[in-house]
């Protein structure tokens, strides 16, 4: 498969903007790959494919505040600073993107909040947007992170053309988000409500949760025609052997297994064991699915509406089979469902 395979014509206004004004009243597009077939329901629906004892594997990494602006020591200007990752919390180091990068350079000081009671100094250049700060803050540790989170704003992709809201706060996020570490939210996900969890546990669906540390490098665009050369970032991956016996019971008996979201699909496939059974993991990941690929864990999917190009799309790819889910987003497109992060879903069987 190459990278032109993966191009399609995405129109500008099916780019969801705002999420469903209910969590589970999304719409669901239903794929059966064995007969080939695509139904159209609401996100609440996906209970009626599930029975007791079958498994849905979700990924319980939480969003961080991770967009702060600050403005730039003696120029005043302002500069949105992403954080990325914590490198080393006693000297408080971060690995961060800055924009507009081109007047960040190493020995600048940035200042955040109103009163400055924020500074962060510039140590090292990392990539053309990517820099190393060391923050500078009078307070303990859990100070700091507290005022970061007290600075910092949702983290909403950059297709969203509008302004953050509260709102986000709590919808770019799952409800059973638990381990703070992402700075993208596993989307699929966001689809559950209370209520519909609490459903699908009283008919006897089990939940394993793992957590895969969503990166920016999911939105990274693949631009490479051979899919084999392209490069994923890593992200921070763990598997507790707890989720790993809750998965490899219902494998032995035969029971559906439901990867939610490309995050957990990828959190299964790095840690398949030689019998073909989920094996624990505390580590990184940079393993990158794409067709052809052989599927040991899954039997169905859950995932939101992908943008062409994505390493996303080609995941759903390789597990829907090529044709069909070409064929699945041409319908998509036809009906208007909505794409990308707070869009609609489908499930693929």
């Amino acid at each position: 498969m190459k990278l032109s395979h993966f191009q399609f014509d995405l129109p500008k206004e099916l780019l969801a903007e705002y999420p469903a004004e209910n969590r589970d009243e999304a719409r669901l597009m239903v794929i059966d790959r064995k007969k080939g077939t695509i139904e159209h329901k609401m996100f609440k629906d996906v209970i009626d494919y599930f029975d007791d004892g079958d498994v849905l594997i979700l990924n319980n990494t939480k969003v961080f505040p991770a967009r702060l602006y600050g403005n730039k020591e003696k120029t005043g200007a302002r500069i949105e600073v992403f954080l990325l990752r914590e490198l080393n919390s006693e000297q408080r180091l971060w690995d961060v993107l800055v924009d507009p990068a081109r007047k960040i350079r190493i020995g600048n000081k940035l200042y955040f909040g109103d009163d400055d009671s924020l500074v962060a100094e510039v140590i090292d250049n990392t990539t053309s947007r990517g820099r190393t700060l060391r923050f500078l803050y009078d307070g303990s540790y859990e100070e700091f992170r507290n005022k970061l989170t007290e600075l910092g704003e949702t983290p909403i992709p950059k297709y969203i053309s509008r302004d953050v809201t509260p709102e986000d706060a709590e919808r770019y996020q799952t409800i059973y988000a638990k381990e703070e570490g992402a700075v993208a939210a596993p989307t699929a996900g966001l689809h559950f409500s209370k209520h519909l969890l609490k459903k699908l546990e009283i008919k006897g669906i089990k939940f394993a949760e793992v957590t895969l540390h969503v990166g920016l490098g999911t939105f990274n665009p693949v631009e490479v025609e051979d899919l084999s050369k392209h490069k994923m970032d890593s992200e921070e991956l763990k598997i507790t052997q707890e989720a790993c016996d809750i998965v490899n019971e219902a494998k032995a008996k035969k029971k559906r297994i439901c990867t939610v979201g490309t995050t957990s699909m990828r959190a299964v496939e790095s840690s398949v064991s030689s019998q073909n059974t989920l094996n624990p993991f505390d580590g990184w990941t940079n393993k990158f699915v794409f067709p052809p690929h052989d599927f040991t864990i899954p039997t169905c999917m859950i995932t939101n509406f992908h943008t062409p190009k994505s390493t996303l799309l080609m995941m759903v790819s390789a597990f829907c089979g090529h044709d069909l889910m070409k064929k699945a987003y041409a319908e998509a497109i036809k009906e208007e469902y909505k794409f990308y992060s707070y869009g609609d879903a489908m499930l693929i069987i």
